[in-house]
C-alpha cells in the first residue's frame, strides 16, 4: 500500500516508518517538506500523489521540553482539517490521539471509550484532541487510536520517563520521580501490529483506547530500571504520596484484535536498556543534569 505518515521526526511516526517500510510504499515529508498547517501545500501535495491510508500523527507538543506550545488548540486543529478536506485523495485515516482526550486534570482509573465527553478538557493539547475526536464520531473511514504512556527507542530521553532513568544509570546519576504516579506504558514495538492491524482490517468501532494490561507505579519502574542496570544508583522520589492516575481499559482493543499480547514491563525495560547501552554515544549526558 502507498502509506502517507505525518509527524515522521517524532517519536511515533519515526518507528512507524521503520517498521511499515518494509512491507509497504511509506511517504513521510519532513516539516520542511510539507507544513501541515498551510492549508496550499497540504492540498498541492495530495494533488500530486494518492495515499490508500493516512496515519496522522503530527502534532503540536505542549510538553516541557518543547520550545514554543503556543497556539496548539490552533495548529492541532487546522493540521487535522487540512488532511481531512483531501480525503478525496486517500482510503483509511488512522488518527493517533491520546488519553489526553478524557481530561488529564482528572484522575483516569482505567477510563473506557465510552467515558469520552463526561468532561471537556483543561488544557489545549487535549482539548484539541477532544474536538477532533467529536467531529469523528460523524466520519466514515477514520479509526482514532488512543494512546496513553508509551516508550521506547529514539524517545526523547530528556523528559520520558523510562528512557530518563535508563540514561541516568548509564552515567550512574539517580533516577528521579517527582511524584510517584500510576501510569499505562506501552512498550513501542507493540503499538506496531496495532496499527498494521487498522491498516489491514475493518474495524468494529471507530475509537479504541492503546494500552497494556497492566499499569505501574513510577516508584516500581524506576526500582525496576534500576535493578535491570546493575548499578546502585539511588531511587529519588520526591513526592511519595499518589499523584492523579493516567490509564485506560483496553477490553475493545483486546476483543478486535483476537490474540493480542503485550511485550512484559521487565522484558521490554530490558530490551530498551539493552538498545541504549548500545547507543549510549548518543546521549547527550548534560541534558540528564537538569529534571524539567
Amino acid at each position: 500500500m502507498n502509506i502517507l505518515i505525518t509527524g515522521g521526526s517524532g517519536f511515533i511516526g519515526h518507528n512507524l516508518i521503520e517498521y511499515l517500510k518494509k512491507t509497504h510504499n511509506v511517504f513521510a515529508p519532513t516539516h520542511v517538506e510539507l507544513e501541515l498547517t498551510n492549508e496550499s501545500a497540504v492540498r498541492s501535495y495530495f494533488g500530486q500523489y494518492k495515499f490508500d491510508i493516512v496515519i496522522h500523527s503530527a502534532v503540536r507538543p505542549g510538553h516541557r521540553n518543547v520550545k514554543d506550545s503556543s497556539s496548539q488548540f490552533y495548529n492541532n486543529l487546522r493540521m487535522f482539517h487540512n488532511i481531512l478536506r483531501n480525503r478525496s485523495f486517500f482510503g483509511k485515516l488512522i488518527f493517533l490521539s491520546s488519553g489526553a482526550v478524557y481530561d488529564v486534570s482528572r484522575p483516569m482509573v482505567k477510563v473506557k471509550e465510552s467515558d469520552f465527553d463526561i468532561y471537556v478538557p483543561c488544557d489545549e493539547h487535549g482539548f484539541s484532541k477532544y474536538v477532533i475526536a467529536k467531529e469523528i464520531e460523524n466520519l466514515d473511514n477514520v479509526v482514532e487510536l488512543r494512546i496513553f504512556g508509551i516508550f521506547g527507542k529514539d524517545e526523547d530521553y530528556a523528559i520520558r520517563f523510562i528512557s530518563n532513568a535508563i540514561c541516568k544509570t548509564l552515567f550512574d546519576l539517580p533516577i528521579t520521580v517527582r511524584q510517584n504516579r500510576r501510569f499505562d506504558y506501552l512498550y513501542i514495538d507493540d503499538l506496531m501490529p496495532v496499527v498494521d492491524y487498522f491498516i489491514n482490517s475493518s474495524s468494529a468501532y471507530k475509537v479504541y483506547n492503546i494500552t497494556p494490561d497492566e499499569s505501574m507505579e513510577l516508584a516500581i519502574l524506576a526500582e525496576k530500571i534500576r535493578q535491570v542496570s546493575g548499578r546502585n544508583v539511588p531511587v529519588v522520589i520526591n513526592e511519595k504520596k499518589l499523584g492523579i492516575e493516567y490509564s485506560g481499559d483496553n477490553s475493545r482493543l483486546k476483543k478486535e484484535i483476537a490474540g493480542i499480547k503485550f511485550t512484559p514491563i521487565d522484558l521490554a525495560i530490558e530490551k530498551l536498556y539493552k538498545w541504549y547501552v548500545e547507543n549510549k554515544h548518543l546521549i547527550n549526558k548534560e541534558l540528564l543534569l537538569m529534571d524539567k
